[in-house]
């Protein structure tokens, strides 16, 4: 008698072998997806580290300061006790305040007071009048200034050069008025001069200029500057 095979049997069989083939298959995608996954992040990691992408920002650096050494205690001072009745002996101290005795008295000091300039005197007012070199055997005012007036008048008139009126083209009387100081000391200071001609001027000025020291005029017995006026009058000859 032939045996009938049984289908469903062998489909349930090979139902449950297709089953366990599947869930193998399930698990072993799994364990390769988790092993692939590992390992590409693995990579990536190393690409940033190795493309320099970190921050490049120097850090800052602290310096700790050093502590200072410890303090070694010195030796302990000896207290000595000095009984009240003792003597003690002082070291005198030099006074550093300026003694008395050495300091100047202010009364002693001058202050120096600096001389008013004199006003000159003029020759027509001054009590003694000037003496010029040749007039002192004169003993009053009035000679000496007729000494003066007189040697003043002989050295301008042999001096001042009378041609330059008419070479500056002037005619008639001209009048050239000289004015000048015998200063403190004897010595001719000061000269000025008014012409119609600015050369009268300069040759009026030279010739005066000209003139010696002489003795100083006085006033109460002090040398004062005398102050002296000169008119020259010249005429030109057509």
């Amino acid at each position: 008698m032939e045996a009938k095979k049984n289908y469903k049997a062998d489909l349930s069989k090979r139902s449950l072998l297709f089953l366990q083939c599947a869930l193998i298959l399930v698990l072993l995608l799994i364990y390769v997806g988790i092993e692939w996954k590992t390992y590409a992040a693995t990579n990536e990691y190393q690409e940033q580290m190795n493309l320099g992408e970190l921050d490049d920002d120097p850090v800052p650096v602290t310096v700790l300061a050093t502590p200072p050494p410890p303090k070694v205690p010195g030796p302990p001072t000896e207290i000595v006790e000095v009984p009240d009745d003792a003597d003690v002996e002082e070291d005198p101290v030099a006074s550093t305040e300026p003694d008395v005795d050495e300091i100047a008295d202010i009364k002693d000091i001058k202050e120096a007071i600096p001389e008013e300039p004199i006003e000159p005197v003029p020759f027509e007012f001054i009590e003694d009048v000037p003496v010029f070199p040749g007039c002192e055997g004169l003993s009053n005012n009035a000679d000496r200034k007729a000494c003066m007036s007189e040697k003043i008048s002989g050295i301008v008139n042999k001096r001042f050069n009378r041609d330059l009126g008419s070479q500056l083209g002037l005619k008639g009387l001209n009048r050239v008025l000289v004015l000048f100081q015998i200063d403190a000391a004897g010595n001719i200071v000061g000269v000025q001069s008014r012409a119609p001609h600015p050369k009268l001027e300069e040759e009026a000025e030279s010739v005066i200029n000209t003139l010696p020291r002489m003795q100083p005029g006085k006033q109460r017995g002090k040398p004062v500057p005398v102050s002296y006026a000169l008119p020259i009058m010249f005429k030109v000859q057509d």
